[in-house]
């Protein structure tokens, strides 16, 4: 089934409309590969590609968590959780820009 998502994912690829017509990386250029990479086991391969996913992945596991079960400070987890998430995603969006 995992390789059948593969595929499918692979397929449905899109193009970043922001590449396309600035002709510069997005902050959110490769997440799709990184995903797929991610799908077939590399996690390496996708955490070079897009940084961010796997702690995004994870923000969302821990906020349908917190939503069922009302972690004590679990909103403050998340904050924290989300600012170092989005300084990965400017990290990575500032180095993809400075190796053009």
């Amino acid at each position: 089934m995992c390789k059948k998502m593969v595929e499918f994912f692979e397929q449905q690829t899109a193009t970043c409309v922001y590449r396309q017509y600035i002709g510069a990386a997005c902050p959110g250029c490769g997440i799709q590969r990184a995903f797929i990479e991610l799908l077939k086991g590399n996690v390496w391969e996708s955490i070079k590609i897009f940084p961010a996913l796997i702690p995004i992945i994870f923000i969302l596991g821990y906020l349908i968590l917190h939503v069922k079960f009302k972690f004590h400070k679990g909103h403050q987890n998340l904050l924290i959780m989300t600012i170092f998430t989005a300084s990965l995603i400017l990290i990575d969006f500032f180095v993809k820009l400075i190796n053009q």
